[in-house]
């Protein structure tokens, strides 16, 4: 038993497993920044993103599928390579966090003042509406940022304001409004 379990284990060379690991790992990682890059309205990196994606799988599932019934190894690996390779392109694009984003804070009238100032401060273009809220009159503020922005922006509301109701959302399109001249540059 303990033969057939190292054999399953040795009849592929080490560097041939990291090799299908990697790529594959890489291969996935491309493949989910496409995906999200796409969906938020980027193309073209995202095609270009495809050209590498399709080479890199074009020669590891060859090279895994050609093998695998004698090494069945090459197909555990691979699929453990397919893991990872979601996994860490998840944490890329939360790195990176592109796109935009809307946070809608909901305050009391006094707080969301203060909220609008500190955040138009900072570049951020800040839409204001008047509510009626359960105990009184209260601010709902719209902010437009780019997600890249979200933590300081959550993070400065949250002083001002710790009782704050605070939505954030993504944001598909954005047309028109007005643009600090920071922001712009920034984008």
């Amino acid at each position: 038993m303990w033969e057939t379990i190292w054999n399953f284990f040795t009849q592929v060379p080490l560097w041939e497993l990291v090799l299908i690991f990697l790529a594959k790992v890489i291969e996935v990682t491309i493949s989910t920044m496409r995906i999200i890059l796409i969906g938020k309205g980027f193309r073209k990196p995202g095609t270009i993103l495809a050209v590498f994606e399709i080479l890199l799988w074009v020669f590891v599932a060859s090279t895994v599928i050609n093998g695998v019934a004698e090494a069945p190894i090459k197909g555990l690996i691979y699929s453990i390579g397919f893991a990872i390779g979601v996994y860490i392109g998840s944490l890329l694009e939360n790195k990176l966090a592109v796109g935009k984003i809307l946070i809608q804070v909901i305050s009391s009238e006094e707080m969301g003042i203060m909220i609008t100032n500190a955040i138009r401060s900072e570049g951020h273009g800040v839409t204001v509406l008047k509510a009626k809220g359960m105990d009184g009159n209260r601010n709902v503020l719209m902010i437009f940022a780019n997600r890249k922005n979200r933590q300081s922006i959550m993070d400065r509301i949250d002083m001002i304001d710790p009782k704050a109701v605070v939505v954030a959302n993504e944001v598909s399109m954005i047309h028109g409004g007005t643009v600090s001249p920071l922001r712009r540059i920034a984008k």
